[in-house]
């Protein structure tokens, strides 16, 4: 039991003391070289050199010797001593230094581990290294606390969305149970309604889930831009017609081919018309489209529906998100298929992004997708 205290004792000290004995041990190394250097083969050479110039008397010979080992064995000693008093200085700034930065290091982890995600590690400033240490470390944290606040964000989205069908049902069955509401085919069609949302949201969040997985297999295929909005207005043209909506295409003959999943890409389409039909009034118009852009080719799907206003614009491919001035939980939407949306454009290695000019003034929607080789 008197190891353990020990040996943590040498775990929170041991990167110091080990940084201090490299620099000792380099220096005693160095010293013990020179000495030796010194030691055997300077007397020989001060020897040669000294009976080369013609010095014959033994006993000057001899006092130039002692000379030469006593001048040179005390320079060594100084010269020894301010190194290993420099090198120890330097260690101790180093390893104070080097230190200080992992305990911020571990610290931070040790509260990130806890749960605290506002947790970030001063820069160190101890060259490029520990810099980009530090500076993926608080982008590791800023990314968990962002993932936090949308899952706390998600877990009270479910709980909103699933807790007004549950009521509902619940209100109905003890309305029956208690003989104050009789089963009905209006109240059949109610329980069916809540019963089909509660549906609607649990395929909304496995397919949702299923488009963020890492692991998302595409089957690509070289397409025609054109083929790919045409089947997805013809696929909407009915809801649109009873809706009163006007559906047109606009595509150029000439557009590069993209490479992508027929069935996913027609589920991102559809999805973005079915936004689209939800947010126009009746006499408005939904239009698809596609263009050449530098980097490849953009489809847009766009409505003269409610608009969204410019602080909304970047958030609304998040989970649950609304725009409660254009988008109500009232209106058959899940508040999952835009983030369905840029999971599976983004798994096709494009872009999606919303444009608007604000509430009122109509909505687009564009899709980045790389070119392929030039269909004929």
């Amino acid at each position: 039991m008197t190891d353990r205290p020990a040996r943590d004792v040498s775990s929170r000290s041991g990167l110091a003391a080990r940084l201090l004995l490299a620099f000792v041990l380099v220096v005693a190394v160095a010293g013990i070289t020179a000495w030796l250097v010194a030691g055997l083969a300077g007397p020989v050479l001060f020897h040669q050199h000294l009976v080369g110039t013609g010095v014959a008397d033994p006993a000057a010979v001899t006092h130039a010797e002692e000379a030469f080992r006593s001048a040179s064995a005390l320079a060594l000693s100084l010269a020894l001593a301010a190194g290993l008093a420099t090198s120890l200085g330097v260690a101790a700034l180093l390893a104070r230094r080097v230190g200080a930065s992992l305990h911020a290091v571990s610290s931070a982890a040790a509260l990130l581990a806890s749960g605290r995600f506002d947790a970030r590690v001063p820069e160190p400033r101890l060259g490029s290294e520990f810099d980009a240490l530090a500076s993926s470390f608080n982008s590791m944290a800023g990314r968990l606390a962002d993932s936090e606040a949308l899952r706390q964000r998600l877990l009270g989205d479910v709980a909103h969305e699933l807790r007004t069908p549950v009521a509902t049902l619940g209100a109905y069955l003890d309305g029956l149970e208690d003989g104050v509401v009789d089963l009905d085919p209006q109240t059949i069609t109610v329980l069916r309604a809540q019963g089909a949302r509660l549906t609607r949201l649990a395929d909304d969040l496995a397919a949702v889930s299923r488009a963020e997985a890492p692991t998302t297999s595409l089957a690509l295929t070289p397409t025609r831009p054109c083929d790919l909005l045409q089947l997805a207005a013809d696929a909407a043209a009915d809801r649109a017609a009873t809706a009163g909506i006007a559906l047109r295409v606009e595509c150029g003959p000439d557009l590069p081919s993209v490479a992508v999943d027929h069935e996913r890409m027609g589920q991102v389409l559809g999805n973005l018309l079915d936004n689209a039909l939800r947010h126009t009034p009746a006499g408005g118009y939904v239009t698809l489209s596609g263009q050449q852009r530098p980097h490849g080719v953009v489809l847009a799907v766009s409505d003269t529906g409610a608009g969204i206003p410019a602080e909304h614009l970047p958030r609304v491919f998040e989970r649950f998100y609304r725009v409660d001035t254009a988008r109500s939980r009232t209106d058959g939407g899940s508040g999952i298929g835009l983030a369905i949306v840029r999971a599976l454009v983004e798994a096709h290695g494009g872009q999606v992004a919303a444009f608007s000019d604000g509430p009122g003034r109509g909505t687009r929607m564009e899709i980045s997708l790389p070119a392929g080789e030039r269909t004929r």
